[in-house]
Protein backbone atom coordinates (compact mmCIF):
# COMPACT_ATOMS: atom_id res chain seq x y z
CA UNK A 1 0.00 0.00 0.00
CA UNK A 2 1.18 3.44 -1.19
CA UNK A 3 2.84 5.86 2.07
CA UNK A 4 0.18 8.38 1.57
CA UNK A 5 -2.65 5.79 2.57
CA UNK A 6 -0.68 4.05 5.74
CA UNK A 7 -2.50 5.43 8.63
CA UNK A 8 -5.97 5.71 7.04
CA UNK A 9 -7.12 7.21 11.27
CA UNK A 10 -5.14 10.05 10.55
CA UNK A 11 -7.18 10.96 7.10
CA UNK A 12 -9.45 13.28 6.16
CA UNK A 13 -12.69 11.84 4.24
CA UNK A 14 -11.59 10.37 0.47
CA UNK A 15 -13.86 11.96 -2.32
CA UNK A 16 -13.37 10.73 -6.30
CA UNK A 17 -14.38 13.14 -9.15
CA UNK A 18 -15.24 11.85 -12.92
CA UNK A 19 -14.76 15.25 -14.91
CA UNK A 20 -15.69 14.05 -18.99
CA UNK A 21 -14.34 16.91 -21.73
CA UNK A 22 -16.35 16.37 -24.95
CA UNK A 23 -14.50 15.94 -28.23
CA UNK A 24 -11.14 14.75 -25.99
CA UNK A 25 -10.75 18.28 -25.28
CA UNK A 26 -8.59 19.96 -22.52
CA UNK A 27 -7.56 23.04 -22.20
CA UNK A 28 -5.62 22.95 -18.66
CA UNK A 29 -7.50 25.58 -17.47
CA UNK A 30 -8.28 24.03 -14.02
CA UNK A 31 -4.93 22.48 -13.29
CA UNK A 32 -3.12 25.31 -12.17
CA UNK A 33 -6.32 25.62 -9.48
CA UNK A 34 -5.60 21.62 -8.44
CA UNK A 35 -2.08 22.01 -7.97
CA UNK A 36 -2.88 25.32 -5.99
CA UNK A 37 -5.38 23.42 -3.60
CA UNK A 38 -2.35 20.59 -3.15
CA UNK A 39 0.44 22.78 -2.43
CA UNK A 40 -2.09 24.65 0.04
CA UNK A 41 -2.48 21.01 1.50
CA UNK A 42 -6.27 21.54 1.20
CA UNK A 43 -6.68 18.28 -0.84
CA UNK A 44 -3.66 15.20 -1.46
CA UNK A 45 -4.08 13.32 -4.36
CA UNK A 46 -4.02 9.87 -4.75
CA UNK A 47 -4.91 9.07 -8.36
CA UNK A 48 -5.35 10.87 -10.97
CA UNK A 49 -5.80 9.84 -14.79
CA UNK A 50 -7.15 9.72 -18.28
CA UNK A 51 -9.96 7.38 -19.59
CA UNK A 52 -11.60 7.74 -22.98
CA UNK A 53 -14.14 6.05 -24.90
CA UNK A 54 -14.01 5.33 -28.61
CA UNK A 55 -17.01 6.00 -31.19
CA UNK A 56 -17.18 2.50 -30.75
CA UNK A 57 -17.75 2.38 -26.83
CA UNK A 58 -14.34 0.95 -25.76
CA UNK A 59 -13.21 1.71 -23.34
CA UNK A 60 -9.43 2.69 -22.38
CA UNK A 61 -6.91 4.44 -19.37
CA UNK A 62 -4.50 6.85 -21.35
CA UNK A 63 -1.48 7.48 -20.61
CA UNK A 64 -0.45 11.59 -19.43
CA UNK A 65 2.31 11.48 -22.10
CA UNK A 66 -0.65 10.73 -24.77
CA UNK A 67 -2.43 13.66 -23.91
CA UNK A 68 -0.30 15.96 -26.17
CA UNK A 69 0.62 19.47 -25.36
CA UNK A 70 -2.45 21.20 -24.50
CA UNK A 71 -2.16 21.00 -21.24
CA UNK A 72 1.01 20.87 -18.78
CA UNK A 73 0.31 17.80 -17.28
CA UNK A 74 4.16 16.53 -16.06
CA UNK A 75 3.37 17.79 -12.40
CA UNK A 76 0.59 14.53 -12.30
CA UNK A 77 2.59 11.81 -13.48
CA UNK A 78 3.42 9.46 -10.83
CA UNK A 79 0.08 10.30 -8.98
CA UNK A 80 -1.14 6.73 -8.78
CA UNK A 81 -1.47 4.89 -5.71
CA UNK A 82 -3.43 1.81 -7.13
CA UNK A 83 -6.58 2.67 -5.55
CA UNK A 84 -8.06 3.40 -9.11
CA UNK A 85 -8.62 -0.61 -10.98
CA UNK A 86 -9.85 -1.74 -14.09
CA UNK A 87 -13.87 -1.87 -13.03
CA UNK A 88 -13.56 1.72 -12.04
CA UNK A 89 -12.01 2.42 -15.40
CA UNK A 90 -15.21 0.89 -16.62
CA UNK A 91 -17.71 2.13 -14.36
CA UNK A 92 -16.27 6.00 -15.29
CA UNK A 93 -16.27 4.57 -19.50
CA UNK A 94 -19.96 3.77 -18.43
CA UNK A 95 -20.73 7.33 -18.07
CA UNK A 96 -18.97 8.82 -20.75
CA UNK A 97 -20.48 9.79 -24.50
CA UNK A 98 -18.29 8.02 -27.14
CA UNK A 99 -15.88 10.44 -28.18
CA UNK A 100 -15.10 11.99 -24.80
CA UNK A 101 -12.16 11.63 -22.46
CA UNK A 102 -12.61 11.86 -18.60
CA UNK A 103 -10.36 12.81 -15.69
CA UNK A 104 -10.24 10.40 -12.94
CA UNK A 105 -8.76 11.94 -9.48
CA UNK A 106 -8.90 10.21 -6.27
CA UNK A 107 -8.38 12.53 -3.25
CA UNK A 108 -8.22 13.16 0.83
CA UNK A 109 -10.12 16.25 1.50
CA UNK A 110 -6.71 17.00 3.50
CA UNK A 111 -8.37 20.28 5.18
CA UNK A 112 -10.99 17.97 7.20
CA UNK A 113 -8.57 15.50 8.58
CA UNK A 114 -8.52 17.52 12.18
CA UNK A 115 -12.04 17.10 12.70
CA UNK A 116 -12.39 13.22 11.41
CA UNK A 117 -9.13 12.74 13.60
CA UNK A 118 -11.39 13.97 16.36
CA UNK A 119 -14.59 12.42 15.65
CA UNK A 120 -13.34 9.30 15.47
CA UNK A 121 -12.17 9.51 18.68
CA UNK A 122 -15.34 10.74 20.22
CA UNK A 123 -16.58 7.25 18.65
CA UNK A 124 -18.24 8.94 15.87
CA UNK A 125 -18.73 7.35 12.59
CA UNK A 126 -19.91 8.49 8.94
CA UNK A 127 -23.08 7.09 8.46
CA UNK A 128 -24.13 8.85 5.08
CA UNK A 129 -22.48 11.73 2.90
CA UNK A 130 -23.43 12.70 -0.59
CA UNK A 131 -23.01 15.60 -2.90
CA UNK A 132 -25.65 18.03 -4.29
CA UNK A 133 -24.53 19.38 -7.85
CA UNK A 134 -24.73 23.13 -8.68
CA UNK A 135 -27.43 22.53 -11.15
CA UNK A 136 -29.75 21.07 -8.25
CA UNK A 137 -28.56 23.72 -6.25
CA UNK A 138 -29.40 26.56 -8.52
CA UNK A 139 -32.66 24.74 -9.24
CA UNK A 140 -34.07 25.27 -5.86
CA UNK A 141 -32.93 28.18 -5.26
CA UNK A 142 -34.61 29.55 -8.54
CA UNK A 143 -37.68 27.65 -7.34
CA UNK A 144 -37.88 29.35 -3.81
CA UNK A 145 -37.48 32.98 -5.62
CA UNK A 146 -39.95 32.14 -8.07
CA UNK A 147 -42.95 30.59 -5.56
CA UNK A 148 -45.90 32.51 -4.57
CA UNK A 149 -45.24 34.63 -1.15
CA UNK A 150 -45.03 32.67 1.99
CA UNK A 151 -44.68 29.00 0.05
CA UNK A 152 -42.49 26.76 1.21
CA UNK A 153 -41.56 28.54 4.81
CA UNK A 154 -43.14 27.20 7.75
CA UNK A 155 -45.01 29.27 10.43
CA UNK A 156 -43.14 29.94 13.40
Amino acid sequence: MSDDLDDLEEMGPVDYLVVEFPGNRMTGEGLPLLVDLVDRGIIRIFDFLFVRKDEDGSVSAVELKELGDEAELSVFEGASSGLIGDDDIREAGEVLQPGNSAALLVYENAWAAPLARALRRGGAQMVAGGRIPVQALLASLEAIETAPSGAGSAAV
